[in-house]
């Protein structure tokens, strides 16, 4: 579903803090404004007050994303329903974009914020499209990254549900990681041909000190 493209507005912004890094980069109100991307005009309703205000609507998501992650899908679904509700928005019709071959609009659903304030405008669109995303492909494409400490926001898209980290990076890093750990073990590990050859040594002495004794 188109609308469901309004999911990135959830992750970016949910995305802006690192709790086990200690990172916040939402600390401006220039950094209010990079979230909203090409939507300049709604940008340039910011002001400092936002920061705040940004902040605790980040923290309500990330517990959305964090419930879906541990297989709530009731309390994720819950969370998600009180900032739809407090934040709303309205569904139009928009046509800016036209069809290469009779020049007629593209016609598609977009959603518009009548809002006070930037925080209500992004807050509405954000929840909304990550409403569509659960809706239409499940709550368990709603996860946070595994590759410790990251534990970034991220959507599934992929065709089996196999996605586990937020970015190519954290991949390959966790990968390498896991990798490193094998080897640790592995030669951690006592060699056990060695031990069994050791353990015989007894045996074979045994054996050659009979002789000596039977002859006495």
């Amino acid at each position: 579903m188109e609308l469901a493209y309004y999911s990135d507005y959830a992750v970016r912004l949910v995305n802006t803090e690192e709790p086990a890094r200690g990172k916040d980069t939402l600390t401006s109100v220039e950094a209010v404004r990079e979230l909203f991307g090409a939507n300049q005009p709604a940008a340039r309703r910011a002001t400092d007050a936002d920061v705040t205000r940004f902040r605790s609507v980040r923290a309500r998501l990330r517990a959305v994303f964090e419930a879906a992650d541990a297989g709530d899908e009731t309390l994720a679904v819950d969370l998600l329903n009180s900032l739809l509700l407090e934040f709303p928005v309205s569904p139009q019709i928009s046509g800016h974009d036209f069809r290469d071959d009779d020049g007629r609009p593209l016609w598609h659903m977009h959603l518009a914020d009548h809002p006070s304030n930037a925080t209500a405008g992004y807050a509405a669109i954000a929840a909304m499209g990550l409403a569509f995303h659960l809706t239409e492909y499940g709550v368990d494409r709603l996860g946070l990254c595994e590759a410790a400490p990251c534990r970034n926001a991220y959507l599934d898209t992929s065709t089996n549900r196999s996605r586990r980290y937020c970015s190519d990076r954290c991949a390959t890093r966790a990968n390498v990681a896991a990798y490193r750990a094998r080897k640790r073990l592995e030669t951690a590990r006592p060699d056990s041909t060695g031990l069994a050859a050791d353990s015989a040594q007894p045996s074979s002495a045994q054996g050659e000190r009979r002789p000596g004794l039977s002859g006495r």
